[in-house]
């Protein structure tokens, strides 16, 4: 069994959620403090990705990165690099699906915030950057912790947007969805239940650990 779809997404996954873990928190908390007309403007373009089909946001990133596209063709005949249809372009795919999970989840634990406690570290002389990372974050990391695994777990599940933008290639773009559907279209039904069954695993195990998170949260 060639293993490389599994070493692929991982790999996506990993990459995509480690952009959005900070740029997630980044948005969460600084639209949070907006003004209310802002946050609602800002909201509903940052989440739009969520409620979008995953082929509407594939097509949009292939009219902004595509190679005859103004930022596609720039990298091309500067950099001589394509965004397009390599294992990497999946990572563009993927940070926009998740975006909107990260960043609602991490709002809406900023949100849960007792401002009182930094207003009180405040008092004490201590700067917004020590009150942030050691104050604000541990209290809200039940929350960021769930919403990372989640973005995660979409990221590796991710079909639309990354079949569109990466294509399929065997041993270069191949994702776990985008092989079982491949697998599916040529009638090979034992490989690409194989292929399910590892989804359904990890799955599972991602859904698992946002459980217990969100126990231990509740315990608290």
């Amino acid at each position: 069994m060639d293993w490389f779809p599994l070493i692929n997404s991982l790999r996506i996954a990993a990459i995509s959620t480690f952009i959005i873990f900070f740029a997630g928190i980044f948005a969460a908390y600084y639209i949070a403090k907006a003004p209310r007309v802002i946050k609602g403007i800002l909201d509903v373009v940052l989440t739009l990705p969520l409620v979008l089909p995953p082929t509407v946001v594939g097509y949009l990133l292939l009219r902004v990165l595509g190679p005859k596209r103004l930022i596609g063709a720039w990298f091309l005949s500067v950099f001589e690099l394509k965004l397009t249809m390599t294992w990497w372009s999946a990572v563009f795919a993927t940070v926009v699906v998740i975006f909107p999970l990260m960043y609602r989840t991490a709002r809406g634990a900023f949100e849960s915030f007792d401002e009182t406690l930094a207003y009180s570290a405040q008092t004490l002389g201590l700067s917004n950057t020590y009150i942030f990372w050691r104050i604000r974050m541990p209290y809200c990391k039940q929350g960021i912790l769930a919403g990372t695994v989640l973005a995660f777990a979409r990221a590796l599940g991710e079909y639309g947007a990354t079949s569109m933008i990466a294509g399929y290639t065997p041993g270069r773009t191949a994702t776990i969805s985008t092989t079982v559907y491949q697998l599916w279209r040529t009638n090979d039904d034992v490989r690409a239940f194989q292929w399910v069954m590892v989804n359904l695993a990890i799955s599972f195990v991602v859904l698992l650990a946002v459980n217990l998170l969100e126990k231990r949260h509740a315990a608290k």
